[in-house]
């Protein structure tokens, strides 16, 4: 009987670990070659994600429909070119300290990777 209530705690332990997956809190890059640098300053807070997008062509703006499922991440951005909004789609997944994206503007879309900062 102890030994089953062990495994039940353990099993519940796992669970746990699973459903938290990654803490995407904190600064990261991404070096979009002709766009330059950018910085994504992010703050997890459970699933929701919130924060700022800067650098690359336009000054910095905040992050909208941020979420985070496990090791999956999804927001969007929205930014002003010439008079016009473009909203930019973010998803993909973090692993360590690289956070891996699809970025979609409705031009198709393009891979980039992020890198945590220390």
């Amino acid at each position: 009987m102890k030994n089953r209530i062990a495994h039940m705690f353990a099993l519940l332990a796992l669970a746990c670990m699973v459903a938290l997956g990654a803490d995407v809190t904190g600064k990261w890059t991404a070096d979009n070659g002709r766009g330059g640098t950018q910085t994504f300053d992010l703050k997890q807070d459970g699933s929701n994600l919130t924060g700022t997008v800067s650098g690359g062509r336009g000054g910095a703006v905040d992050i909208s429909n941020g979420k985070v499922d496990g090791d999956n991440v999804s927001f969007e951005v929205v930014r002003e070119f010439n008079g016009n909004s473009v909203t930019i789609k973010y998803s993909g997944s973090v692993s360590g300290n690289s956070m891996k994206l699809t970025m979609d503007a409705g031009r198709g879309p393009r891979e980039i990777t992020l890198t945590k900062q220390q």
